[in-house]
């Protein structure tokens, strides 16, 4: 069984329609129940909106515990903010995240385009992801191949070996990470048509 977090600050529906369609025979459970969490053989982390607002409404859910349990025992895949979540502090109103992975969040900076316009923030729609390095969760989909971002922050780290993917907005910045069992993407993997759709499948089988 997969349990998907809600501690109500994610793109929960999506997130499970995606998962039925690559594995329709895999429980796929929306839960607000530690314990629910703490039975499921692996976890989605969804995150959506602020930081500030995600941080004050997980540690509200009562689901902190289970998921860092989780994260010490099980596989799991966070998403947008979720990937977030999982660093120390945020230029986002200044909030500490889970400090599960060494590094912080920062806002994009103000750049140009080729035209001599400012480029816009958030960074939103459809941007290539270069594979960092091979991981599990990459099986079957091609290097450079487009994702569909919707975020105004990214997150930014000193251990090299925690990147696993990244984009380019006015530079390059980091886009996947993962470590042991978990892996963590800034991009929606279920609004990303078929790459999305198979980083999922591949999640739904990845045994680290």
């Amino acid at each position: 069984m997969i349990a998907i977090a809600d501690f109500g600050m994610g793109n929960l529906r999506s997130v499970a329609q995606a998962l039925a369609r690559v594995a329709p025979g895999v429980d796929a459970s929306i839960t607000q129940d530690p314990a629910v969490i703490d039975a499921a053989e692996r976890v989605v982390l969804p995150g959506q909106g602020a930081m500030p607002d995600c941080m004050r409404n997980l540690a509200a859910s009562g689901l902190e515990p289970s998921l860092r349990r989780a994260a010490a025992s099980k596989p799991i895949l966070a998403v947008c903010i979720g990937e977030q979540m999982l660093f120390g502090a945020s230029e986002e109103g200044g909030v500490s995240g889970l400090g599960l992975f060494p590094g912080r969040v920062v806002r994009f900076r103000t750049t140009m385009d080729e035209q001599g316009r400012r480029r816009k923030i958030p960074h939103m729609g459809w941007n290539r992801v270069r594979q960092a390095r091979p991981h599990a969760l990459w099986a079957g989909i091609e290097d450079d191949s487009y994702f569909y971002f919707v975020h105004s922050y990214h997150v930014e780290t000193d251990a090299p070996g925690l990147i696993a993917g990244r984009a380019d907005y006015g530079g390059s910045f980091t886009c996947a990470v993962a470590q042991d069992n978990i892996f963590a993407v800034q991009f929606h993997p279920e609004k990303s048509a078929a790459a999305g759709l198979r980083l999922y499948e591949n999640f739904v089988t990845w045994n680290p």
